[in-house]
């Protein structure tokens, strides 16, 4: 499996996502936040907190779940690059935070495509 379908399977997963959160009701801030410690998939405003959001897709849930691949060093990355990004952005810097995890598992028996969504909020604390 070469490394380009795995992208597209990332990017169509992360469209899924945004979708899925701006029928919640969250608002898109930016999407594939980069610096030089890591990525954040989707930084959203949920209501007056900023939400910084890793999108886990799972073909199968046979080694864990999407969520479960959340470990403690990809924790640390996006706590570094979310304090980057808070840096940058004083405005968001004065609002609430969070660290949010959206886990997409391809299940070919769920009804619907929202099925296969886990959105779990607060997954995680920056432990400072």
């Amino acid at each position: 499996m070469g490394n380009t379908n795995r992208q597209q399977r990332g990017q169509q997963a992360e469209t899924v996502a945004l979708t899925y959160l701006q029928q919640q009701g969250l608002r898109l801030i930016t999407r594939n936040y980069r610096c030089r410690r890591g990525e954040i998939d989707l930084i959203m405003q949920h209501h007056d907190s900023i939400v910084f959001i890793e999108v886990r897709y799972r073909r199968n849930r046979d080694f864990g779940g999407a969520d479960s691949s959340v470990d403690r060093r990809k924790q640390d990355k996006l706590i570094m690059s979310a304090l980057h990004y808070l840096q940058r952005d004083r405005q968001a810097a004065k609002r609430p935070a969070r660290f949010d995890v959206i886990a997409i598992h391809a299940d070919r028996d769920a009804a619907t495509q929202a099925d296969n969504i886990q959105w779990i909020q607060n997954a995680f604390q920056a432990q400072y």
